[in-house]
């Protein structure tokens, strides 16, 4: 099992830890998969893909159908996606994936988190090579032979398959979502959940007193609701020692 896979393992926990954090995450997703390609998932994979992940999280049918119902609205602003970058304390890289219906809003208060922490906001491109950009799939595990599902996905991009207690979860690069799903959908394989995440090509270890000083950075820029994700390059071990 490679990085993926660890990388994976040690967040577990760790992402998507509140529920109400959760669903107003993946409520904004809906409104962007909706302004994109329409309200029918059927037609619309990337919405399609967005109910999968509610319903891994237990959102509720009906909040589900409200959220699609509601940006279908043209009232409604969109969401803008902004990725921010920068340096936690002790060296750290950190990436924030953002929607936000007001970027002057969001980053004045990402600038605030990282002075308040002595961080350093960077600028576009600064850090975020130091990270593959990743597409992940979760599928129902039963009846599937891991190793022979990954010689199927090779040619659709896939790099890394393997199973957990939760299912086989499947990993290839960014641009291999389209691909993946496709194939997945069209073999009858039951997509519990997917997404994509950043994952840090070299870690670093810290002292648990400098892992704390990062943590700190971390849970303010995770607290704030135009936040979807935030990944950086601290070896998740370090927080644990």
């Amino acid at each position: 099992m490679g990085r993926a896979f660890e990388f994976r393992k040690a967040r577990k926990m760790k992402r998507w830890s509140a529920m109400a954090k959760a669903f107003t995450r993946i409520g904004k997703d809906i409104v962007m998969a909706v302004k994109e390609g329409g309200p029918d998932p059927d037609s619309n994979s990337r919405l399609r893909a967005v109910i999968q992940n509610a319903k891994s999280v237990n959102m509720p049918k009906d909040n589900i159908e409200r959220a699609i119902k509601r940006a279908s609205d043209k009232s409604l602003g969109e969401y803008k996606e902004v990725l921010f970058e920068g340096y936690a304390p002790h060296g750290i890289a950190i990436l924030i994936e953002t929607a936000t219906d007001n970027n002057n809003r969001t980053v004045a208060n990402i600038r605030s988190y990282f002075n308040k922490c002595n961080g350093n906001l960077g600028t576009s491109g600064s850090v975020e090579f130091m990270f593959d950009h990743t597409c992940n799939f979760r599928i129902n595990a039963e009846g599937i032979d891991a190793e022979e599902l990954e010689l199927e996905l090779i040619d659709y991009g896939a790099e890394e398959v393997f199973e957990d207690e939760d299912g086989i979860l499947i990993y290839g690069p960014f641009g291999s979502f389209g691909a993946l799903q496709s194939y997945l959908e069209e073999a009858g394989h039951e997509i519990l959940s997917s997404g994509f995440e950043r994952i840090p090509q070299v870690t670093k270890k810290l002292t648990a007193e400098e892992a704390e000083d990062v943590e700190k950075l971390l849970e303010k820029i995770e607290e704030d609701d135009d936040v979807q994700n935030v990944y950086h390059s601290m070896d998740e071990s370090s927080s644990d020692s």
